[in-house]
């Protein structure tokens, strides 16, 4: 067995947040954990005796999606839309993700493109996931970007998904996943985050949290 810890990282607040319209958190790990989705299951997605064995702590998000590792070497970008219609997750998705695109283009990051359902890759490596969560009328999206994590950290700790994009045609981490250094960019991220902050608002309303 291994202990599944309540959700309480820095965004969790969001979903009690008081706010009118929207808020935006950009924010990076204090430390490194793992998180998996709502639907999420140990055996399954993790080398179990390896986490227990290194006390990586280990989350459940209220959003969907696929297991993630988190650490300092990654930026999450975490958004709270009130009074939201019920519309299709792709929707948001490609919204929300080609803001982030835009922002890494002006910062020269080149060959960025969607993929599957709510990743960013650059050339045909992931380097972004996303996933959403809906309650009533409220929107949480809530994304990681990997500046510079390595792809055998991923790999050590998380098992091959058992759901993936067709376009991961089976690729171990080692082979799917990227960062920003491994492709030659070394963009501070406080830089990152601030260019991210000023994309969202240019056409979105929301409270900037630091």
């Amino acid at each position: 067995m291994i202990e599944i810890r309540k959700y309480d990282l820095p965004d969790a607040r969001l979903l009690e947040s008081n706010c009118d319209d929207a808020e935006l958190l950009v924010w990076t790990p204090p430390f490194f954990c793992i998180v998996m989705g709502q639907s999420g299951k140990a055996a399954e997605a993790l080398h179990v005796e390896t986490v227990k064995k290194d006390k990586i702590p280990v989350y459940k998000r209220p959003s969907g999606g696929e297991t993630v590792v988190l650490s300092g070497h990654t930026l999450v970008i975490s958004y709270l839309k009130k009074n939201e219609p019920l519309r299709s997750p792709k929707l948001y998705f490609n919204r929300y993700n080609e803001k982030i695109i835009a922002a890494l283009r002006g910062l020269g990051v080149e060959h960025l493109s969607r993929a599957g359902i709510s990743d960013i890759c650059i050339e045909s490596k992931k380097i972004l996931g996303s996933s959403i969560y809906r309650d009533k009328d409220t929107l949480l999206y809530h994304a990681v970007l990997n500046i510079s994590e390595t792809a055998e950290n991923i790999g050590k700790y998380l098992k091959h998904p058992a759901r993936e994009p067709g376009y991961r045609q089976g690729r171990p981490h080692r082979d799917f996943v990227t960062s920003l250094t491994d492709r030659g960019y070394d963009l501070n991220p406080k830089l990152i985050r601030s260019i991210i902050l000023k994309k969202w608002a240019e056409d979105e309303k929301f409270d900037q949290k630091l």
